[in-house]
């Protein structure tokens, strides 16, 4: 039953905006750090964002620093992203992870930003 979703995910146009949600269940997230990967089509993951558990900590990837910002909102048991400025090289699939001694991953979310 430990589960992470994500949601949020579609078809934007460039310079379109989304936010996309993880939500956890089976588990709190309050001792773990949050982060989001993805994975454009034919190449490796990569990290995109990162926050601390306590949230005083956040790491963005050069490639997104200034249009994403990650948050978290342990009331709700959740992470979030909101990406601005969405460019083409943004489409990829976006994975939540959550990492304390174990980490979970979620299922992923597909964001294709095309005209």
């Amino acid at each position: 039953q430990v589960q992470l979703v994500e949601s949020g995910g579609g078809l934007v146009q460039p310079g379109g905006s989304l936010r996309l949600s993880c939500t956890a269940s089976g588990f709190s997230i309050s001792k773990y750090s949050m982060s989001w990967y993805r994975q454009p089509p034919g190449k490796q993951r990569e990290p995109v964002a990162y926050i601390s558990n306590y949230g005083d900590i956040t790491h963005l990837s050069d490639s997104v620093k200034g249009r994403f910002t990650i948050s978290r909102d342990d009331a709700k048991n959740a992470a979030y992203l909101q990406m601005n400025d969405l460019k083409p090289e943004d489409t990829a699939v976006y994975v939540c992870s959550a990492r304390d001694s174990e980490t979970y991953w979620g299922q992923g979310t597909q964001v294709t930003v095309s005209s």
